[in-house]
């Protein structure tokens, strides 16, 4: 017997598109099955399965970075660094691994 499916619209960004679509390929997932997901997670809680907020800093890797942020970015640092305003990389390193395993 045939599943019974409806149709969802909706408008969406192109960039952000294509953005999530690229990320669903890598995963092989069609579109729908993702929609599907979503709407069963939401069932599921009662709810959005997550909780929509605005992320306090979000970093740019250096290909989103016009050169004017990138160069500011570095003056920065580089006058921290002038400052003593810098810790060894290894301190910093295994600062991060203890923070990441105590949660």
């Amino acid at each position: 017997m045939a599943s019974r499916t409806a149709n969802v619209t909706a408008r969406v960004e192109p960039e952000i598109k294509e953005q999530a679509e690229a990320v669903m390929a890598k995963l092989g997932l069609p579109v729908s099955t993702v929609i599907n997901m979503l709407y069963r997670e939401i069932i599921l809680w009662d709810g959005l399965p997550f909780r929509p907020s605005v992320p306090q800093r979000v970093p740019k890797a250096r290909d989103e970075m016009t050169e004017e942020e990138f160069n500011a970015r570095m003056a920065v640092g580089y006058e921290q660094a002038k400052k003593g305003m810098s810790r060894p990389a290894d301190e910093v390193f295994e600062r991060l691994r203890r923070e990441i395993e105590n949660g």
